[in-house]
C-alpha cells in the first residue's frame, strides 16, 4: 500500500482553491459573526461560554480515541484554571488536569511558537504514568524503532485491518522539523483556517508519538484557528463535531493517506464540519443566554446557595433527573432540608414537580423563557 509520505513531492499539498472557495467564505462568514455577537456580551457571559465550550473541547477530544472522561472533572479542573468559581466540583486526577492543560496552552498561548519542546511537553502531560492503558510507552519524545511500524489498525487479533502505517521513527526527526518551520512561517497565499486543516492531516499523518497523535493534531488545529482569530476565548468546538461524524473523520483521513497529494477532499470536509461546528455553537450561546436571562428575572429574590448551586447544575446540564436524594446528596444536607429547598422553588414558581410520582419523584426547571 502507498501512502502519501512515501510519495516523491511529499510534503507539498496542492489542492483546487475553487473547489473549495464558497465552503471557505461561509465558514468566515459564520466565525466573523459568531465571534461579533460573543464580543457583545460581558465578560461573565463569555467566560462561562469559553469554560462551556473547552468543557466540551476536552471530553469529545477523548471520546473520539474511545477514552471518558469524568465531565464534572474535567470542568472543574478548566474553571479553576481560568480562575472562575462554579461551586462544589470534584477535584480533578492527574490526567484529566494533564489533558487539559494541553488543551489549555493550544489555545491561551495560541501566538506562541509551536516547538518540539513544547509538543513534548503536551504529549508528557497527556501520559503523567508514562503508560496507555496497561502499556509503557515514551513519554515526551518521538516514538523509536523498538516499537516497530506505527501502525491504525482495527479488528480482532489475527484479522485486524491495517488502515494506515505512519512513516519509519528514522525520519521523525526531519519530518516534524519541516513541518514546524511551515506552521510558525507565514505560509503565503494559505488563509488561517485552511492553515488549521492543513496542519491537523500533516501532523497525524507523520504520527510522531506512540500514541496521543490524534488529540494532539486537534489541539494543534485549534491553536491555528485560535491563531486565525486572535483570540483565545473558544465559543465553539471542532472535536464535538468530529466526535458526531467520527465515522467520516476517519474514513476521510484514510483515503486521504492512502490517496494523492492532492487534498481538496480533506479541506472540504474540514470546512464542513467546522461549518457545523459553529451552527453547534448556537446552542451552547442559547443555554447561556438563558441562564443570564433567569438570573437577571430573580436577582431580588432571596435564594440560598444550596439553591443557586443546583439550579446552576440544571442550568449548565443535570445528570439524569433532580430528585430530593440527589439534591441532598450533592449539597451534604438532610432529606428534609432537600425537600424544603426543593418545595420553596416550586413556590416560586421556579422548579415543577415532573408526572411520575411516589418514590420516583423528580422535578425538572419551569421558569425558563423561549430562546429567542
Amino acid at each position: 500500500m502507498v501512502y502519501i509520505h512515501v510519495l516523491g513531492e511529499w510534503p507539498t499539498f496542492r489542492w483546487n482553491l475553487q473547489q473549495i472557495a464558497d465552503r471557505l467564505a461561509s465558514v468566515r462568514h459564520k466565525q466573523g459573526r459568531l465571534l461579533g455577537r460573543m464580543e457583545r456580551l460581558g465578560f461573565p457571559l463569555k467566560a462561562e461560554a469559553t469554560l462551556q465550550t473547552l468543557t466540551e473541547e476536552v471530553v469529545k477530544s477523548s471520546e473520539i480515541e474511545g477514552e471518558v472522561l469524568n465531565r464534572d472533572q474535567v470542568r472543574s479542573s478548566i474553571a479553576r484554571r481560568l480562575g472562575m468559581d462554579i461551586g462544589a466540583l470534584p477535584p480533578a486526577d492527574r490526567h484529566v488536569e494533564g489533558v487539559v492543560e494541553m488543551i489549555l496552552d493550544a489555545t491561551d498561548h495560541y501566538a506562541a511558537e509551536l516547538t518540539a519542546e513544547r509538543l513534548f511537553g503536551w504529549h508528557a502531560a497527556l501520559f503523567p504514568t508514562g503508560r496507555s492503558g496497561m502499556r509503557k510507552i515514551v513519554v515526551g519524545a518521538w516514538r523509536t524503532a523498538e516499537t516497530g511500524p506505527m501502525q491504525v489498525v482495527s479488528g480482532p487479533i489475527g484479522r485486524e485491518r491495517v488502515h494506515y502505517e505512519a512513516p519509519s521513527a528514522d525520519r521523525l526527526d526531519k519530518e516534524m522539523q519541516t513541518f514546524l518551520d511551515w506552521f510558525n512561517g507565514n505560509a503565503s497565499g494559505i488563509d488561517p483556517v485552511l492553515k488549521a486543516a492543513l496542519a491537523h492531516l500533516w501532523f497525524v499523518t507523520i504520527h510522531p508519538f506512540e500514541d496521543g497523535n490524534g488529540r494532539i493534531a486537534r489541539a494543534i488545529a485549534d491553536l491555528a484557528l485560535a491563531r486565525s482569530e486572535q483570540s483565545a476565548q473558544r465559543f465553539y468546538s471542532m472535536s464535538a463535531q468530529i466526535r458526531r461524524e467520527r465515522n467520516e473523520y476517519y474514513a476521510i483521513l484514510e483515503r486521504t493517506q492512502r490517496g494523492s497529494l492532492d487534498v481538496t477532499d480533506w479541506l472540504a470536509w474540514f470546512l464542513d464540519c467546522l461549518d457545523r461546528a459553529f451552527d453547534g455553537a448556537d446552542t451552547i450561546l442559547g443555554s447561556i443566554l438563558r441562564k443570564a436571562d433567569f438570573w437577571d428575572r430573580h436577582a431580588a429574590r432571596q435564594l440560598n446557595e444550596r439553591q443557586r448551586l443546583v439550579l446552576n447544575r440544571l442550568f449548565d446540564g443535570f445528570d439524569g433527573k433532580l430528585t430530593s436524594s440527589k439534591w441532598a446528596k450533592l449539597t451534604k444536607v438532610s432529606q428534609a432540608t432537600a425537600a424544603r429547598d426543593i418545595d420553596e422553588l416550586i413556590g416560586h414558581g421556579i422548579l415543577r414537580k415532573d408526572a411520575a410520582g411516589g418514590r420516583s419523584t423528580s422535578y425538572s426547571l419551569l421558569d425558563l423563557k423561549p430562546e429567542n
